[in-house]
């Protein structure tokens, strides 16, 4: 496999280009836990980098959980990286806060740190984004464990404002269908406001996992996960992992019924980046063994291509 390491779990991550060097940010816990569900509670980020996606130099742990009771004081989880307009390196990460050591009941909220190098992060003062309740929904609100506010995918639209797209729960609809796109916007990505969200409940997700937009020749497609146990409504019963739709100039609304399977979910929280070439390439982790184990790990990269309906496909 491209990244893994020996005494640790990997799971999701993202990428920051800059010249030729890609670099990886990943999540990692460390094995000596015993039990891979225990991760999540104990996850940090990671940073490595590479010139060809297959071979990769490990920098190690980028920074630390707050402390107790903070917004990150559990656990910082999944993010991505944008450069600003002075040139600073902003990273956008989830910051998760368990309640207690004997529920999954946590708080999920977003928060930045910044870097002039890549290397070298400082955290600000956070949580720069929440959850809204007049718009989301929350912890206590209804059965889902956790107040679903993670994974931003941070970009600049055509409209000049950066824009954040969320892994969120909708306030209506029939439970657990409500999964959805949330939405934040910022002009300075300092100051972030909520916004609707760009999705309708109802789409067969709980929730949608790992947002990344990327244009493709022309077309933005957007690329998100969600595995078996959390589809619903008319997806319940169908093989999850990580799926894709093309879409329209971003921000925009999604219909995620029109989500197609791009692979399934032995891989999952899969990222696209480019080869030296421009060929577009999936990368994703190793999620589960034959016989149900946790693997962790990230794959080698997949070459992927357009089929005759404009949707994302591995070749091959």
């Amino acid at each position: 496999m491209a990244f893994n390491l020996p005494d640790y779990w990997v799971w999701d991550f993202w990428f920051a280009q800059d010249g030729d060097l890609t670099h990886l940010y990943y999540l990692h816990a460390p094995k000596s836990l015993g039990n891979p569900d225990l991760r999540h509670r104990n996850a940090r980020i990671g940073h490595a980098t590479s010139k060809d996606l297959v071979s990769w130099q490990d920098h190690g742990r980028i920074f630390d959980a707050g402390a107790a009771g903070t917004f990150d004081g559990s656990a910082t989880w999944t993010g991505s990286v944008v450069r600003d307009d002075a040139g600073l390196w902003r990273m956008f990460y989830t910051g998760s806060r368990f309640l207690a050591p004997d529920t999954f009941a946590n708080v999920e909220t977003v928060g930045q740190a910044m870097s002039e190098d890549l290397y070298t992060w400082t955290k600000q003062p956070g949580p720069v984004c929440s959850a809204d309740p007049h718009l989301y929904e929350t912890l206590g609100t209804s059965s889902w464990p956790e107040e679903a506010w993670r994974d931003p995918w941070v970009f600049r639209g055509a409209d000049g404002l950066w824009h954040m797209l969320i892994t969120g729960r909708g306030k209506q609809g029939d439970e657990p269908d409500r999964g959805v796109m949330g939405h934040a916007t910022s002009p300075d990505l300092d100051t972030w406001t909520v916004q609707p969200a760009l999705s309708a409940a109802g789409s067969g997700f709980a929730h949608l996992e790992v947002f990344q937009v990327v244009e493709i020749d022309g077309q933005n497609h957007i690329v998100f996960c969600c595995d078996a146990a959390k589809l619903c409504g008319s997806r319940a019963g169908q093989t999850g992992g990580v799926w894709t739709m093309p879409v329209e100039a971003m921000p925009s609304e999604v219909d995620f019924k029109k989500a197609r399977l791009l692979v399934p979910e032995a891989l999952y929280a899969g990222r696209i980046a480019f080869g030296a070439h421009g060929q577009p390439l999936l990368l994703a982790f190793n999620n589960v063994t034959r016989d149900g184990q946790f693997s962790g790990g990230i794959s080698d990269p997949l070459p992927l291509s357009i089929d005759a309906d404009g949707y994302l496909v591995v070749k091959g």
